[in-house]
């Protein structure tokens, strides 16, 4: 049974459904862990504290794609994302993918962190932040 967040960031939206933990499968998340932007995406969640606004992701997308790419990775069940007021925020599930994908996500995480996916963390959004482990050229 798909897991459902109950507040929306507006009347407009609609609830996020998600799936439950014995839902994931491993071709969904290997298909969504397949692009690199979301992978940068992945590995941004994964290297930073706390959960992530949508819009906070310094993404070398417009808008539209980028919640395209937010929506694969929920609904592959990578991320679970929920609403606060008007924003939408983003939490990696790591124990879900590790309980039901031993080992997986740290292969997939060694490859995503050459993405540099920048976390935008001044209430202005001016000055981008790296990753903690981010370096180097992207390849």
């Amino acid at each position: 049974m798909p897991w459902q967040t109950g507040g929306v960031a507006s009347r407009t939206s609609a609830p996020l459904d998600q799936p439950g933990i014995e839902d994931l499968d491993l071709t969904a998340v290997m298909s969504a862990l397949a692009d690199p932007v979301r992978l940068g995406i992945v590995a941004a969640l994964d290297v930073h504290d706390g959960d992530i606004a949508c819009g906070t992701f310094g993404l070398p997308v417009g808008k539209s794609t980028a919640s395209w790419h937010f929506r694969v990775l929920r609904e592959a069940g990578v991320m679970r994302q929920y609403d606060q007021g008007t924003r939408r925020f983003n939490q990696l599930r790591r124990a879900d993918l590790d309980a039901r994908f031993p080992g997986l996500l740290d292969l997939v995480l060694a490859q995503g962190r050459r993405v540099d996916v920048p976390i935008v963390t001044t209430p202005d959004r001016a000055e981008p932040t790296r990753p903690r482990s981010a370096g180097g050229r992207r390849r």
